[in-house]
């Protein structure tokens, strides 16, 4: 932090700093851009703003460091300066000498005068600098309102070509802007551009629609009105056929619709749904779409009546064959899918008809978390092993040196018990010796 201080020179107060001997003044700070002045007129005549509210609101995360108390490493607004020349925020100093402290913060010199001289200067160029930040801030958001409001009424006038820029615009405009985006709530964007989605709709057009209610809160009204077959079945369509980005926007927006409290399981109950869902999960080129399409597949799995069409389009094997390819996150999405399907027969069947589901679950125990550590011992647990399988299969992948693993670890008694049971399982078809050698950890350390 350079050190700063205070002068006279020809009739000027300012700062010289750093040895150059230059001299600040309200005029050439704020005009030559010194303390990083930003373009506009100065403060003009009106209310007085409060310094207080301007530095909470601006948030800025560059501040000249001049305008920054050494104590706090905040922006000052009551600057002071001691005997020393050096300046600081009033109460944070007062505070300072409260506790017994006769020395400059900075310099740690001994006090020869304790009185604080109130700093003008800086108090006025910290107030022009915040002044100007803030109310280009207010210009830009009132700019950003206005042109939210102009492109709701575009959008109520025009077709074609000019419908789809219109909502380009205001889609980049919402995404970019806060304020933007409840002025568009409030002015009942929600329900105009929900108005454009339709069993006649383009897909250009429900793209764009789609983008822009993504990133507005959708009252429960709002989730009803988007729940129509018509435009539910337009969402899906575009889910399947869409950028990436706009299957992404699909399927978060889905999800929205599913926290309406009279959601209906039938509705989610499509062929289609599904299948795009787990082409966007498996799909390589585009690894951003994974988790919001695991997230959304989960949503749809805690209602039971979905299910078994789940596991009809062959989404077992598929996410089972995925295990090994994702990251933590989506790892715990995809085992928490696959335990909600091993719920139903069909599920169990699938999991156990498909030769990597133990391999996988054994390599996975006590390997990532404690939250797939139980996701793994439940599927294993659901593929109702004998002692067939796990002689043939699951000892040999290492289960039962994973399983003792498991029951010395710290982890809830609930998996230790589910451990103590498969471990059991596993030991029947061998003589203790050869059982023992069998949980050696060779292969639960690989």
């Amino acid at each position: 932090m350079p050190m700063f201080q205070l002068l006279k020179r020809n009739g000027d107060v300012g700062y010289e700093g750093s040895g150059d001997g230059h001299v600040l003044d309200l005029d050439t700070a704020v005009k030559d851009g010194i303390l990083g002045g930003v373009e506009g007129d100065a403060v003009g005549a009106g209310e007085k703003l409060d310094i207080r509210k301007m530095i909470e609101e601006l948030d800025l995360s560059e501040v000249p460091s001049v305008f920054i108390c050494p104590i706090s490493l905040e922006p000052m607004q009551d600057p002071v300066t001691l005997c020393t020349g050096q300046t600081y925020e009033r109460s944070n100093i007062l505070k300072w000498f409260n506790l017994g402290h006769f020395t400059c913060p900075t310099t740690m010199q001994e006090l020869w005068d304790d009185s604080v001289t109130p700093n003008r200067t800086l108090y006025h160029l910290i107030y022009t600098w915040f002044s100007q930040k803030y109310l280009l801030m207010k210009k830009r958001s009132e700019d950003v309102q206005g042109r939210a409001s102009e492109l709701l009424e575009t959008l109520k006038k025009v077709k074609g070509k000019a419908r789809v820029q219109a909502l380009k615009e205001l889609q980049q405009v919402l995404a970019s802007h806060a304020v933007a985006r409840k002025t568009a709530i409030d002015r009942g964007g929600v329900s105009v551009v929900s108005s454009l989605l339709g069993p006649y709709t383009s897909h250009v057009v429900g793209s764009e629609a789609i983008g822009i209610l993504v990133n507005l809160t959708l009252d429960s009204e709002s989730r009803t009105n988007l729940m129509q077959p018509a435009k539910f079945s337009l969402i899906v369509d575009i889910l399947n056929e869409g950028s990436v980005e706009t299957k992404i926007n699909c399927t978060h927006l889905i999800e929205k619709l599913l926290e309406e409290k009279d959601f209906r399981s039938e509705i989610v109950s499509s062929h289609s749904l599904l299948v795009g869902l787990m082409r966007l999960i498996k799909d390589k080129r585009h690894k951003n779409g994974i988790l919001p399409g695991l997230s959304l597949l989960r949503t749809i799995c805690l209602h039971k009546e979905v299910r078994n069409l789940v596991v009809s389009i062959g989404a077992v094997p598929q996410l089972v064959e995925l295990l090994s390819t994702l990251d933590h996150n989506c790892l715990e999405l995809a085992l928490s899918i696959l335990d909600s399907l091993s719920s139903i027969p069909e599920g169990r069947l699938a999991l156990k008809d498909c030769y990597k589901t133990i391999p996988i679950m054994v390599k996975l125990l006590m390997r990532v978390s404690e939250s797939c550590t139980q996701y793994a011992l439940s599927i294993l647990s659901a593929c109702e092993l004998g002692p067939k399988e796990c002689s043939a299969i699951a000892v040999d992948a290492g289960l039962a040196a994973k399983l003792l693993l498991v029951i010395q670890s710290g982890c809830n008694p609930i998996l230790k018990q589910r451990s103590t049971e498969l471990l059991k399982l596993c030991s029947l078809n061998y003589t203790d010796t050869i059982f023992i050698s069998k949980c050696k950890l060779t292969r639960t350390i690989q």
